[in-house]
């Protein structure tokens, strides 16, 4: 679990925020689908509202378990599906440390209980809610946007079905208060709430003609192949042929010493003077590209994952590549039925299953000793080499020609 410092101002008092609820579409900047480098964007430029965030996920396997960013101070949470990395659901959590707005009224917060009777007064009418017996929660559900209401032990029996009725109040003259609040993509017309009805929420679809996480098509030694727009960049190609076909690049830098070089015995360049190779960063396809600094030509490209527990992690947005072998056929066609294909989600154990064992690794460690996240361990094959984190998964494939 990672935490930023606390910038706390003076006077920002707990769960003081306003922040619009949109049902079936979001809570004040975080929208449905955004991808979770988006989120962190919009928490950076609001550092005094949002100065103590946890981010929570899974390190032994992150695709098993949503990636969670937290707001323990304002008592709600994003969830975000492990693979593609767009929001599918908020929660909160804590509905007395934030205050909703909703069709210009305030419900939450610590001014305003969210009721049974203020919810349903705001909301209007709807249909009777399902009663979780053994949670003891009734869960009121619109489109997009569920409360969830605990119910005490000695009043269950005004939920008698598990379709209850609506327990506007108690026998002595008490009404529910809202535990959880629930926002969630309405197109599907599930219900989603606590417990395994959370389970049902999904990212809600692209738009279409996305490029977001574009399927990227790998043929070792040859080219990418991007799926959505149809460009082809194969090695060799100039800055120019790059620029037309991908547009402008979010970065250029020049590239440092190569520290892979001392491996190579059949490179007689000094190991210590700077490069003049260069970079293109295109960080929304989650792609490098590497440029000779002579000849000006693609002689790498770098593929990033963006798993949490890497230290590049929300540099890039993750790229969607599958990975196959110069030998697996001649178009792309032919061999995207094939069981050799190395995507993202492939792990290491079953990459040396598809290409073979390739001895021992070098050592990672980004540079700097006080990575917290420790070192990565480096796999060369012909063409190819995969950065893998220490629960297996790739970080990161570079692709050159041997």
């Amino acid at each position: 679990m990672l935490q930023r410092p606390r910038r706390r101002c003076e006077g920002t008092a707990m769960g003081a925020i306003v922040l619009d609820l949109r049902p079936g579409l979001g809570i004040g900047p975080f929208s449905l689908g955004m991808p979770i480098c988006e989120a962190f964007a919009q928490i950076e430029q609001q550092p005094n509202i949002y100065d103590v965030v946890h981010v929570k996920y899974y390190d032994e396997d992150p695709l098993k378990l949503d990636m969670v960013i937290s707001f323990p101070d304002h008592g709600f949470h994003l969830r975000f599906d492990p693979w593609s990395q767009r929001l599918r659901l908020v929660e909160i959590f804590d509905v007395k440390r934030l205050q909703m707005r909703y069709s210009n009224s305030l419900i939450g917060g610590p001014s305003t209980l969210a009721t049974f009777v203020a919810v349903y007064a705001l909301f209007g009418p709807t249909f009777p809610g399902i009663y979780d017996k053994e949670r003891g929660v009734y869960t009121l559900f619109y489109p997009g946007l569920s409360f969830a209401f605990p119910i005490p032990s000695q009043y269950t029996d005004c939920c008698h079905d598990r379709e209850a009725e609506l327990p506007l109040e108690f026998p002595d003259g008490t009404t529910p208060v809202t535990c959880r609040v629930s926002i969630y993509d309405s197109s599907t017309d599930k219900k989603v709430g606590v417990g395994a009805l959370m389970d049902k929420a999904s990212v809600p679809p692209l738009p279409p003609g996305s490029l977001y996480m574009e399927e990227v098509h790998v043929k070792l030694g040859e080219e990418l192949h991007f799926t959505v727009g149809g460009q082809c960049i194969p090695f060799g190609a100039s800055p120019q042929d790059v620029w037309t076909e991908l547009g402008r690049p979010c970065g250029i830098h020049q590239k440092q010493v190569d520290q892979m070089v001392i491996h190579s015995a059949s490179d007689p360049r000094p190991k210590t003077t700077l490069c003049g190779d260069y970079f293109y960063n295109y960080f929304t396809r989650g792609l490098d590209i590497l440029f000779d600094g002579q000849t000006h030509k693609i002689k790498k490209f770098v593929l990033h994952t963006n798993y949490p527990g890497h230290a590049d992690f929300n540099s890039y947005i993750k790229c969607n590549f599958i990975v196959y072998g110069s030998d697996l056929g001649s178009s792309f066609q032919e061999v995207t039925g094939s069981k050799n294909r190395i995507t993202a989600g492939t792990k290491w154990e079953q990459v040396k299953e598809i290409l073979g064992d390739c001895g021992r690794a070098a050592i990672q460690t980004q540079g700097s000793t006080s990575n917290p996240f420790g070192s990565t361990f480096v796999y060369g094959y012909q063409n190819v080499a995969f950065e893998v984190m220490k629960n297996g998964y790739i970080a990161t494939v570079t692709l050159f020609q041997s």
